[in-house]
């Protein structure tokens, strides 16, 4: 929630040693480039210096402001925007960044890094594009900490909370996804690893690459357990070994997956401050088929991971229980007088009852 360009020196140190150099890129770039122009200058794909493609560096779904995950019905059946409709995105992406610079203050979003725009017309990429149908067994999963904040509880409690609320984890695609900020990943790769670090809630992934088999599958961790390979210029990553207490949402809020998932995800740099991310989730115990997911990442000139400062002395969860608590009081009292009335909700005049998020845009799930 500040302006990266502040960082303080001991990040820009960091960032120094992680990070190759980026692209300058100072307005709106369309990602569907004139085809006279891509073919009178190919693009080379760089390599590291012992001869793996070259994907690290400092990247942002910031370009993906925007794109909705599942397919609004107005583009049925199309992956693309047509001519017209990109033109008219490439002039709401402009007004976005603008908006978001001219309102910076005490809040600054991370709209002010929308600095390329693509032509999706969802984040969703095969099928219909839309989320699919959810198996007898997920929905009988549901739960209100599904929710957790974004909703009216109950809060019992920190097992009522999401994984976000409580700082843990916003689990691999959650993590990914783009919401009002903190959308930093940082790739560094060695000769036997590719190391992916997530801005928010400081979350780090290490990927073996040497073909070693996966931990045992009595072993479950809520960013599972990781295996690299390339095809060509393209990482493709398998992840197994996750639990059943993460979820797939912005911010990775909404009904929990199973422990079964399996998650392939694939990264291919298209150009130097591109790279192209898909992630395959195949869940059968959740839905009721495999989907795709396509998140353009870019790396605008000046982005910078943050440190991310949460859970140290998160007075929300003790605030939240103490809250509901002193509602249990109240209620009885209320019943000893002769007064039945129904618990006041928690969320008071802000809108993340309704499902549109925080009053800051944070992406809450919607109401199940």
């Amino acid at each position: 929630m500040r302006k990266r360009l502040l960082a303080s020196a001991g990040v820009l140190a960091v960032i120094a040693v992680a990070a190759g150099p980026v692209a300058a890129q100072t307005s709106s770039t369309a990602a569907k480039a004139p085809a006279a122009k891509t073919a009178a200058k190919a693009w080379t794909a760089p390599k590291t210096p012992w001869g793996h493609p070259d994907i690290s560096g400092t990247w942002t779904s910031d370009g993906a402001i925007g794109i909705p995950l599942a397919r609004p019905d107005q583009f049925a059946g199309r992956v693309e925007l047509t001519d017209a409709e990109f033109a008219d995105k490439l002039k709401r992406d402009e007004a976005t960044r603008k908006r978001s610079d001219d309102r910076c203050g005490a809040f600054c979003d991370d709209n002010s890094w929308l600095k390329k725009s693509f032509n999706q017309t969802s984040l969703i990429v095969d099928g219909d594009g839309k989320m699919p149908p959810l198996t007898p067994q997920a929905e009988a999963r549901r739960a209100s900490r599904d929710r957790g904040t974004f909703g009216d509880g109950p809060f019992e409690s920190p097992s009522d909370f999401t994984n976000y609320d409580r700082c843990i984890t916003r689990g691999i695609v959650g993590s990914v996804l783009p919401v009002v900020y903190g959308n930093g990943n940082r790739i560094l790769q060695t000769p036997n690893e590719v190391v992916i670090s997530y801005e928010m809630v400081h979350d780090t992934r290490v990927i073996p690459l040497d073909g070693r088999p996966h931990i045992s599958d009595k072993i479950r961790q809520y960013m599972g357990d990781s295996r690299g390979h390339w095809e060509g210029n393209t990482l493709v990553v398998e992840t197994t070994n996750l639990t059943d207490r993460t979820s797939i949402g912005l911010n990775g809020n909404g009904l929990r997956h199973s422990a079964d998932m399996k998650i392939i995800e694939r990264f291919t740099r298209s150009a130097d401050d591109t790279l192209m991310y898909e992630i395959n989730i195949d869940d059968p115990k959740t839905y009721t088929r495999s989907f795709k997911i396509s998140v353009p990442l870019i790396s605008p000139a000046g982005f910078q991971l943050l440190p991310y400062d949460c859970h140290e002395g998160n007075y929300m969860l003790r605030n939240v229980l103490s809250g509901q608590r002193a509602e249990d009081r109240a209620l009885a009292e209320d019943a000893k007088n002769g007064i039945f009335r129904e618990r006041k909700a928690v969320q008071g005049n802000i809108n993340a009852a309704t499902g549109a998020g925080t009053a800051a845009g944070e992406g809450g799930p919607p109401p199940q």
